[in-house]
């Protein structure tokens, strides 16, 4: 699953003598642009980092972008909504950071009191007032904060520049708090910037919510104001109720609302005391603009994670050993309309495994049926050893068509055979089950292998749709590796090798597939071996047959 990436560059160049073009040159901040506040001089730091990266912000002015501080254009800014306001600057994968450049345009106000933040676990690394150039210990981050806590009228942020190196000999702004790292043995740690909460396994509803007073999960989500953050904290959180997060509890399009687990640390959240019933999900998101990332939910009397809102991002989640799915897309509301049903969300870099109910027939890993929207997507997700089917995206008539489901660069494998060898005669087993009652939907599954699971690997269910299957690979399921009785679908480019009965598959085929037909084609010589996979550092799914990483 691994695949080649190209980075598009596209930022301007500024006529200034500010950062330009991804290298800091020397710098004298004109008075004139910046009134009121200190004058610096640095020496070259070396390549910005922010220019190509992402930015985000918790609101923004009419007029201004959060990527005018990344794009090296000084006529370009942002500002906040008010005069008071972040501004981050973000990356797909962890930088070393030890130098902030704050430049400001000309015409806005002059920022007072401000924070540097690590965004990954809320530690503040320097704060001060004014503009300029700001340096602390190097710190290993992916997404880093500019909180301005005042200011008289309202700011213009030409560029935040980011560097890995300091500046030799320049004039930079004393911290008025030394950098803190957590967890630091003697030492205070500052409370979070404005817009996060800490919570964790002992911690007390009506604590601060700072690291050192946390609060409990679902007292942050209480409090929480659209675009913060709450970190929890590493530990088992033993719970009886459902986290519940209800429609209505949302982000803002571009600073969705983060549920993360603080740092390295691994945050279980384990409802054992749960019931098996269909009203104990582990956690029941209803609300739109979430992300949800590094948690473990586990031992829920249903789903896991009930994904019932919109446009969120579940990251990095591990659903086990629930007695239902372990992540399921579906309605939050019993009996909403389809226009109200969950759309684009994103579902990326998961796992869920060993989810199980008393039948045997109705935990599946992911799942995104009878009551889904639009735009769903499962990225780089691992599905096995549930005791129904790996991807189950089933309609019913009662319901009608759910939309269009997106699965890429996935692996679903020994589902209907739990870890520890247990089975159920009722669960359908499938590594993707793609439909039900003969409703046509158009999904899509490209560069996703379906790996020894007990029935097919891929299956139409009934869906006489036009789906997209392409650069898929099928391995050793017990059936069929590909099952497609009816229907357009288009296939492309997929691989079927040692198939339990020969594929099945009506539609639009070509000659770029190579179908088990009673025999292997020649592609699968490199698909003998065992299967192993893992998550590298950037959250990509990298899969090994036989100790060769496959690459569709």
């Amino acid at each position: 699953m691994r695949r080649t990436a190209r980075l598009r560059i596209g930022a301007a160049l500024a006529a200034a003598a500010v950062v330009i073009a991804g290298t800091a040159m020397s710098m004298t901040m004109a008075a004139a642009e910046n009134a009121g506040e200190p004058t610096y001089s640095t020496q070259a730091l070396g390549t910005n980092l922010s220019i190509g990266a992402g930015a985000d912000g918790t609101s923004k002015a009419a007029g201004t972008s959060y990527g005018n501080v990344i794009d090296g254009n000084a006529s370009t800014y942002w500002s906040p909504s008010g005069s008071t306001g972040r501004i981050s600057v973000k990356w797909g994968s962890a930088q070393t950071v030890s130098t902030v450049v704050i430049t400001t345009a000309s015409g806005g106000g002059t920022i007072g009191n401000w924070q540097v933040v690590n965004n990954d676990n809320g530690s503040v690394l320097a704060s001060g007032t004014g503009a300029g150039t700001i340096t602390f210990s190097a710190t290993s981050l992916k997404k880093i904060n500019f909180v301005i806590t005042s200011a008289s009228g309202t700011p213009r942020i030409a560029e935040f520049a980011t560097y890995t190196g300091t500046p030799d000999g320049s004039t930079t702004e004393e911290p008025t708090e030394e950098p803190t790292t957590p967890g630091d043995p003697g030492t205070t740690t500052p409370p979070p910037s404005s817009d996060a909460l800490y919570a964790a396994p002992n911690g007390s509803a009506s604590a601060a919510g700072t690291i050192g007073a946390p609060t409990t999960i679902a007292s942050a989500i209480s409090r929480i104001s659209a675009g913060g953050t709450i970190y929890l904290r590493g530990g088992t959180y033993n719970l009886s109720s459902t986290i519940d997060i209800p429609p209505g509890k949302d982000g803002v399009s571009g600073n969705r609302t983060e549920l993360f687990a603080y740092g390295s640390e691994q945050p279980v959240l384990n409802f054992s005391a749960q019931a098996e019933n269909t009203a104990n999900r582990g956690i029941a998101l209803g609300g739109d603009w979430w992300h949800v990332k590094g948690i473990v939910v586990e031992h829920a009397g249903d789903n896991g994670i009930l994904l019932g809102g919109s446009n969120n991002v579940i990251e990095r989640v591990v659903t086990r050993h629930n007695a239902d799915t372990g992540l399921q897309i579906a309605r939050y509301t019993a009996g909403a309309p389809s226009s109200e049903w969950p759309a684009n969300n994103l579902v990326l870099s998961s796992e869920s495994h060993d989810n199980v109910d008393s039948d045997g027939e109705d935990a599946d890993g992911f799942a995104a049926k009878l009551t889904s929207g639009s735009g769903n997507v499962f990225r780089f997700c691992v599905a096995h050893n549930n005791i129904d089917d790996g991807w189950d995206l089933y309609t019913k008539g009662d319901t009608g068509p759910i939309g269009p489901v997106r699965i890429e660069d996935s692996l679903a494998y020994d589902n209907g055979t739990l870890s520890n060898g247990g089975q159920a005669g009722n669960g359908d087993r499938n590594g993707f089950k793609l439909g039900g009652e003969d409703i046509a939907v158009n999904h899509t599954v490209v560069r996703t292998i379906a790996f020894e699971n007990g029935k097919h690997g891929f299956t139409y269910n009934s869906n006489p749709g036009s789906m997209t299957i392409t650069d898929n690979l099928s391995v050793r399921n017990g059936e069929r590796n590909f099952n497609f009785d009816a229907g357009s679908s288009v296939f492309r480019g997929n691989t079927s090798c040692d198939s339990g009965s020969n594929d099945r598959i009506v539609g639009n085929s070509d000659s770029s597939n190579q179908w088990d037909t009673g025999s292997n084609g020649s592609r699968c010589s490199a698909y003998g071996g065992s299967l192993s996979w893992s998550f590298n550092s950037g959250g990509t799914l990298v899969v090994t047959i036989g100790g060769a990483v496959v690459d569709l």
